[in-house]
């Protein structure tokens, strides 16, 4: 802990770097990802501060739309849109996400009910060939897939996407080689950037 500590002294003695901040934030992305601390928006698309809006969740599940019962998720979904107007919306997934893996090998989560629970928002099963494969390459990829597809529910991206206001993107990242691909909609294949 006491490096991270260390940093955030440092970063206080810089105000002038930060000054600019104050003024209000402008990203054209959203980054909809995991929770998963090897996953670091800013390092995989070289983003500085401020480029990015950002959100995560155990196994970057976008939850079912429905105003009745209104979620961080949606929340942050919906001001990314509306109020920031982004322009652009990413999901990525990754390698070795133990959400994803949990999913695919059904494994038993009643001993963490909140994660059980949650990740049963996740849409269907993920198809995973090999789900002994530690990287469920194949599960996250359609599981991304499926996320991609849930944000169709949300009525302001239904909006923007028919005026081509917005672009929904699937991302992979391999965190074992920071190999970065793509859904490509032509091939309907993840391909590297």
């Amino acid at each position: 802990m006491q490096p991270l500590i260390d940093n955030a002294r440092l970063l206080g003695q810089r105000p002038e770097e930060f000054a600019k901040l104050a003024e209000g934030q402008s990203p054209k992305v959203l980054f909809i990802t995991c929770s998963d601390s090897r996953v670091v928006p800013n390092l995989i698309t070289g983003a500085g501060t401020g480029e990015l809006f950002e959100l995560r969740t155990a196994g970057n599940i976008v939850p079912p739309y429905a105003s009745e019962y209104p979620t961080s998720e949606a929340a942050t979904i919906e001001y990314a849109v509306e109020v920031l107007g982004v322009s652009d919306i990413v999901v990525c997934g990754h390698s070795h996400c133990g959400a994803v893996g949990a999913l695919v090998r059904g494994d038993d989560l009643n001993t963490v009910p909140a994660v059980r629970d949650w990740l049963a928002h996740a849409a269907d099963k993920p198809d995973c060939s090999d789900a002994a494969d530690p990287t469920v390459a194949e599960g996250v990829q359609n599981h991304v897939l499926a996320q991609v597809l849930r944000l169709h529910s949300y009525p302001c991206i239904e909006k923007r996407l028919t005026t081509g206001q917005v672009r929904l993107h699937g991302w992979y990242y391999e965190v074992h080689t920071g190999c970065v691909r793509a859904h490509r909609m032509e091939s309907d294949t993840f391909e590297t950037l």
